[in-house]
Protein backbone atom coordinates (compact mmCIF):
# COMPACT_ATOMS: atom_id res chain seq x y z
CA UNK A 1 0.00 0.00 0.00
CA UNK A 2 3.22 2.52 0.93
CA UNK A 3 4.36 2.21 -2.62
CA UNK A 4 0.45 2.87 -4.17
CA UNK A 5 0.42 5.54 -2.28
CA UNK A 6 3.96 6.83 -3.51
CA UNK A 7 3.27 6.29 -6.80
CA UNK A 8 -0.38 8.24 -6.69
CA UNK A 9 1.77 11.39 -5.08
CA UNK A 10 4.40 11.29 -7.86
CA UNK A 11 1.06 11.51 -10.23
CA UNK A 12 -0.80 14.67 -8.10
CA UNK A 13 2.05 16.58 -6.34
CA UNK A 14 2.52 19.02 -9.13
CA UNK A 15 -0.29 18.86 -10.64
CA UNK A 16 -2.15 22.21 -10.66
CA UNK A 17 -5.91 21.27 -10.05
CA UNK A 18 -4.84 19.32 -7.13
CA UNK A 19 -3.05 22.45 -5.63
CA UNK A 20 -6.03 24.79 -6.51
CA UNK A 21 -8.86 22.70 -5.12
CA UNK A 22 -6.40 21.73 -2.03
CA UNK A 23 -5.83 25.12 -0.99
CA UNK A 24 -9.74 26.16 -1.56
CA UNK A 25 -10.93 23.27 1.08
CA UNK A 26 -8.20 24.63 3.28
CA UNK A 27 -8.49 28.26 3.00
CA UNK A 28 -12.28 28.07 2.52
CA UNK A 29 -13.10 26.42 5.66
CA UNK A 30 -11.58 28.81 8.73
CA UNK A 31 -12.46 31.98 6.11
CA UNK A 32 -15.76 30.57 6.09
CA UNK A 33 -16.53 29.82 10.07
CA UNK A 34 -14.75 32.93 11.40
CA UNK A 35 -16.92 34.94 8.54
CA UNK A 36 -20.03 33.67 10.21
CA UNK A 37 -18.41 34.31 13.49
CA UNK A 38 -17.58 37.98 12.96
CA UNK A 39 -21.20 38.85 11.14
CA UNK A 40 -23.33 36.91 14.00
CA UNK A 41 -20.79 39.28 16.49
CA UNK A 42 -21.33 42.25 14.75
CA UNK A 43 -25.18 41.92 15.70
CA UNK A 44 -26.99 43.05 19.25
CA UNK A 45 -27.67 40.39 21.24
CA UNK A 46 -25.71 37.77 19.49
CA UNK A 47 -23.37 36.58 22.19
CA UNK A 48 -25.42 34.13 23.71
CA UNK A 49 -25.25 32.32 20.21
CA UNK A 50 -21.93 32.72 19.54
CA UNK A 51 -20.82 31.06 22.91
CA UNK A 52 -22.72 28.14 21.73
CA UNK A 53 -21.88 27.66 18.58
CA UNK A 54 -18.53 27.75 18.22
CA UNK A 55 -17.50 27.36 22.28
CA UNK A 56 -16.64 23.68 22.94
CA UNK A 57 -18.12 21.60 22.77
CA UNK A 58 -20.61 22.83 19.92
CA UNK A 59 -18.16 23.95 17.60
CA UNK A 60 -17.13 20.46 16.40
CA UNK A 61 -21.12 20.02 15.13
CA UNK A 62 -20.77 23.77 13.29
CA UNK A 63 -17.41 23.08 11.79
CA UNK A 64 -18.28 19.23 11.18
CA UNK A 65 -21.58 21.02 9.10
CA UNK A 66 -20.43 23.65 7.35
CA UNK A 67 -16.80 21.29 6.71
CA UNK A 68 -19.41 18.94 4.93
CA UNK A 69 -20.34 21.64 2.56
CA UNK A 70 -16.22 22.04 1.27
CA UNK A 71 -15.93 18.20 1.10
CA UNK A 72 -17.95 19.06 -2.18
CA UNK A 73 -14.40 20.77 -3.57
CA UNK A 74 -12.57 17.43 -2.56
CA UNK A 75 -15.44 15.01 -4.23
CA UNK A 76 -14.89 16.50 -7.33
CA UNK A 77 -10.89 16.58 -7.25
CA UNK A 78 -10.78 12.95 -6.70
CA UNK A 79 -13.51 12.55 -9.84
CA UNK A 80 -10.93 14.52 -11.74
CA UNK A 81 -8.26 12.29 -10.42
CA UNK A 82 -10.00 9.03 -11.32
CA UNK A 83 -10.92 10.40 -14.52
CA UNK A 84 -7.60 11.79 -15.59
CA UNK A 85 -6.50 8.07 -15.12
CA UNK A 86 -8.67 7.28 -18.34
CA UNK A 87 -8.27 10.44 -20.19
CA UNK A 88 -4.32 9.71 -20.03
CA UNK A 89 -4.35 6.17 -19.96
CA UNK A 90 -1.77 5.70 -16.97
CA UNK A 91 -4.27 3.51 -15.68
CA UNK A 92 -3.14 0.91 -18.64
CA UNK A 93 0.69 2.09 -18.37
CA UNK A 94 0.03 1.20 -14.48
CA UNK A 95 -1.02 -2.37 -15.79
CA UNK A 96 1.80 -2.14 -17.97
CA UNK A 97 4.26 -1.68 -15.59
CA UNK A 98 3.31 -4.38 -12.55
CA UNK A 99 -0.01 -3.64 -11.18
CA UNK A 100 -3.26 -5.58 -11.15
CA UNK A 101 -6.19 -4.52 -11.34
CA UNK A 102 -7.20 -4.11 -7.89
CA UNK A 103 -4.10 -2.34 -7.38
CA UNK A 104 -5.09 0.27 -9.35
CA UNK A 105 -8.80 -0.20 -7.47
CA UNK A 106 -6.60 0.24 -4.08
CA UNK A 107 -4.49 2.85 -4.84
CA UNK A 108 -8.15 5.22 -5.13
CA UNK A 109 -9.29 3.36 -1.87
CA UNK A 110 -5.75 4.46 -0.59
CA UNK A 111 -6.05 8.10 -2.07
CA UNK A 112 -9.72 7.86 -0.02
CA UNK A 113 -8.95 6.81 3.48
CA UNK A 114 -5.85 9.81 3.42
CA UNK A 115 -8.04 12.25 1.85
CA UNK A 116 -10.45 11.62 4.96
CA UNK A 117 -7.48 11.46 7.45
CA UNK A 118 -6.18 14.67 6.59
CA UNK A 119 -9.27 16.79 6.06
CA UNK A 120 -10.75 15.41 9.59
CA UNK A 121 -6.84 16.28 11.01
CA UNK A 122 -7.75 19.72 9.67
CA UNK A 123 -10.85 20.33 11.47
CA UNK A 124 -9.38 19.37 14.67
CA UNK A 125 -6.97 21.98 14.26
CA UNK A 126 -9.29 24.49 12.97
CA UNK A 127 -11.73 23.72 15.60
CA UNK A 128 -9.22 24.04 18.27
CA UNK A 129 -7.95 27.26 17.65
CA UNK A 130 -11.90 28.55 17.56
CA UNK A 131 -12.76 27.19 20.47
CA UNK A 132 -9.79 28.31 22.70
CA UNK A 133 -10.19 31.76 21.06
CA UNK A 134 -13.74 32.06 21.31
CA UNK A 135 -14.79 30.15 24.98
CA UNK A 136 -11.49 28.92 26.22
CA UNK A 137 -11.42 25.57 27.41
CA UNK A 138 -14.58 25.05 28.86
CA UNK A 139 -16.45 22.25 27.37
CA UNK A 140 -13.73 20.85 25.50
CA UNK A 141 -14.07 17.09 26.95
CA UNK A 142 -17.65 16.88 25.06
CA UNK A 143 -18.59 16.53 21.20
CA UNK A 144 -15.61 14.56 19.84
CA UNK A 145 -18.01 12.16 18.19
CA UNK A 146 -18.68 14.65 15.60
CA UNK A 147 -15.22 14.60 14.17
CA UNK A 148 -15.63 10.49 13.85
CA UNK A 149 -18.54 11.73 11.99
CA UNK A 150 -17.05 14.17 9.72
CA UNK A 151 -14.49 10.98 9.07
CA UNK A 152 -17.12 9.22 7.77
CA UNK A 153 -18.96 11.52 6.27
CA UNK A 154 -16.05 12.51 4.49
CA UNK A 155 -15.25 9.05 3.40
CA UNK A 156 -18.73 8.26 2.27
CA UNK A 157 -18.55 11.68 -0.36
CA UNK A 158 -15.45 10.60 -1.50
CA UNK A 159 -16.37 7.43 -2.09
CA UNK A 160 -19.17 7.65 -4.02
CA UNK A 161 -17.44 10.11 -6.34
CA UNK A 162 -14.55 7.72 -6.55
CA UNK A 163 -17.79 5.24 -7.77
CA UNK A 164 -19.06 7.59 -10.22
CA UNK A 165 -15.66 8.50 -11.56
CA UNK A 166 -14.77 4.76 -12.14
CA UNK A 167 -18.05 4.21 -13.80
CA UNK A 168 -18.48 7.25 -15.98
CA UNK A 169 -14.72 7.79 -16.80
CA UNK A 170 -15.26 11.51 -18.30
CA UNK A 171 -14.75 13.99 -15.64
CA UNK A 172 -17.69 16.36 -16.79
CA UNK A 173 -20.50 13.79 -16.95
CA UNK A 174 -19.14 12.34 -13.74
CA UNK A 175 -18.82 15.94 -12.35
CA UNK A 176 -22.34 16.63 -13.64
CA UNK A 177 -24.05 13.17 -12.37
CA UNK A 178 -22.36 14.08 -8.77
CA UNK A 179 -24.45 16.91 -8.20
CA UNK A 180 -27.23 16.03 -9.82
CA UNK A 181 -27.40 12.94 -7.34
CA UNK A 182 -26.23 14.69 -4.13
CA UNK A 183 -28.42 17.90 -4.80
CA UNK A 184 -31.38 16.66 -6.79
CA UNK A 185 -32.30 12.72 -7.34
CA UNK A 186 -31.34 11.69 -3.71
CA UNK A 187 -33.72 14.51 -2.14
CA UNK A 188 -36.56 13.30 -4.49
CA UNK A 189 -35.89 9.82 -3.82
CA UNK A 190 -35.66 10.59 0.71
CA UNK A 191 -38.60 12.98 0.01
CA UNK A 192 -41.23 9.99 -1.62
CA UNK A 193 -39.38 7.54 0.88
CA UNK A 194 -40.12 9.41 4.13
CA UNK A 195 -43.80 10.07 3.05
CA UNK A 196 -44.39 6.43 2.80
CA UNK A 197 -42.17 5.57 5.96
CA UNK A 198 -40.09 8.62 7.80
CA UNK A 199 -37.41 8.25 8.39
CA UNK A 200 -36.05 5.31 6.01
CA UNK A 201 -35.39 7.61 3.57
CA UNK A 202 -32.64 9.39 5.50
CA UNK A 203 -30.65 5.94 5.05
CA UNK A 204 -30.03 6.60 1.18
CA UNK A 205 -26.43 6.55 0.85
CA UNK A 206 -25.62 10.58 0.67
CA UNK A 207 -28.10 11.68 3.21
CA UNK A 208 -27.24 9.02 5.80
CA UNK A 209 -23.84 10.93 6.07
CA UNK A 210 -25.62 14.22 6.05
CA UNK A 211 -27.72 13.26 9.00
CA UNK A 212 -24.49 12.77 11.11
CA UNK A 213 -24.03 16.31 10.83
CA UNK A 214 -27.60 18.50 10.87
CA UNK A 215 -27.72 22.55 10.65
CA UNK A 216 -26.46 23.22 14.04
CA UNK A 217 -29.22 25.85 14.71
CA UNK A 218 -31.69 23.23 14.55
CA UNK A 219 -29.80 22.03 18.02
CA UNK A 220 -29.77 24.98 19.26
CA UNK A 221 -33.14 26.23 19.01
CA UNK A 222 -34.23 22.76 19.73
CA UNK A 223 -38.08 22.20 20.04
CA UNK A 224 -38.86 25.62 18.10
CA UNK A 225 -37.71 23.41 14.88
CA UNK A 226 -39.79 20.83 14.01
CA UNK A 227 -36.89 18.20 12.16
CA UNK A 228 -39.08 15.12 12.47
CA UNK A 229 -38.61 11.02 13.43
CA UNK A 230 -34.91 10.53 12.91
CA UNK A 231 -32.64 7.39 13.74
CA UNK A 232 -29.97 7.83 16.65
CA UNK A 233 -27.12 9.47 15.39
CA UNK A 234 -24.54 6.03 15.50
CA UNK A 235 -27.32 4.70 13.39
CA UNK A 236 -26.76 6.60 10.75
CA UNK A 237 -22.40 6.04 11.17
CA UNK A 238 -23.38 2.55 10.40
CA UNK A 239 -25.58 3.06 7.63
CA UNK A 240 -22.35 5.52 6.05
CA UNK A 241 -20.30 2.80 6.51
CA UNK A 242 -22.23 -0.16 4.77
CA UNK A 243 -22.62 2.15 1.91
CA UNK A 244 -18.88 2.40 2.08
CA UNK A 245 -18.79 -0.87 1.67
CA UNK A 246 -20.99 -0.68 -0.77
CA UNK A 247 -19.16 1.50 -3.15
CA UNK A 248 -15.96 -0.77 -2.54
CA UNK A 249 -17.69 -3.87 -3.89
CA UNK A 250 -19.29 -2.22 -7.09
CA UNK A 251 -16.26 -0.76 -7.98
CA UNK A 252 -14.36 -4.08 -7.76
CA UNK A 253 -16.85 -5.63 -9.72
CA UNK A 254 -16.56 -2.83 -12.16
CA UNK A 255 -12.91 -2.82 -12.67
CA UNK A 256 -12.99 -6.84 -12.59
CA UNK A 257 -15.52 -7.00 -15.26
CA UNK A 258 -15.59 -3.97 -17.43
CA UNK A 259 -12.97 -3.84 -20.22
CA UNK A 260 -9.74 -1.92 -18.77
Amino acid sequence: MKDLLAIEWLKIKKYRTFRILAIMFLLLLPVWNWGIYSVVRSKPGASMFLSTAYSFPEVWGNLGFWGGLFVLVLSILMIILVCNEYSFRTHRQNVIDGWTRLDFLHSKAALVLIGGVLATLYVLVVGLIMGFSIGGASGIGGGWEKLLFFFIYTINYLGFATLIALWIRRSGLAIGLFFLYAFILENIFSSLINLKAQPVGNLLPLQASDELLPLPIAKLFGNMIFTGPRFDSWIYALVSLLWIGVYYLAAKRLILKRDF
